[in-house]
Formats: structure tokens, sequence, C-alpha cells
């Protein structure tokens, strides 16, 4: 057997290894980290607002449909329009008319 003593590696490629590593070793743990916080975020949803316990619609109105802001809640309705309710006391604010051009 050769026993002889292996050559060393120039400066500039041991450079190059201890940086290839050193990358490696940080991309494991970004991986890491962005997998864990996708988990994390995921698993918690998204923050649920609370949904109003009755709408009352004006007479003759049927609700198409809903969405919601942080202080208001809106209904479009089968006759074109679009009613927005307080979120407080549930009192209609506004009452918009959706026309679309011929």
């Amino acid at each position: 057997m050769d026993d002889s003593p292996q050559p060393e590696l120039p400066a500039n490629l041991r450079f190059l290894r201890v940086l290839v590593t050193v990358l490696t070793a940080v991309m494991i743990v970004g991986v890491v980290v962005v997998v864990g916080l996708l988990v994390t975020r995921l698993k918690s949803g998204p923050a649920q607002m609370a949904l109003p316990d009755q709408i009352v619609l004006p007479d003759g109105t049927r609700a198409q449909a809903f969405t919601q802001g942080a202080t208001w809640f809106a209904v479009v309705t089968h006759d074109d329009r679009i009613l927005i309710f307080s979120r407080e006391d549930g009192r209609l604010v506004q009452d918009i008319p959706v026309s679309l051009p011929d």
C-alpha cells in the first residue's frame, strides 16, 4: 500500500470548498424556516370576522351576495342594488344602484 501523504489543496480551492459548505448549510436552514413558517401560518387560517346574527332587508328584496369590511357589511340584491349596513347597529347606511352601460 502506498502511505504517501495526500497533496494539500490550493488555498483558493479550500476557500471555495468552505463557501460551498456554508452555502449548503444556509440553504438547508432557510428551507426549514420557510417550511416551518408556511405550516404555522396556514394552520392558523385567516382571522375570522363575526357575521351579523340577522340582516333586515327592505321589503321585496332578495339577497344575492354578501361581503364585509371592518366596520360595514354589504348585500347585493337581485334587483341590482348594493345595500351597505353599519356593523355596529345593523342600520342601512347606503343604497347604491348598479347600472351597466348598454
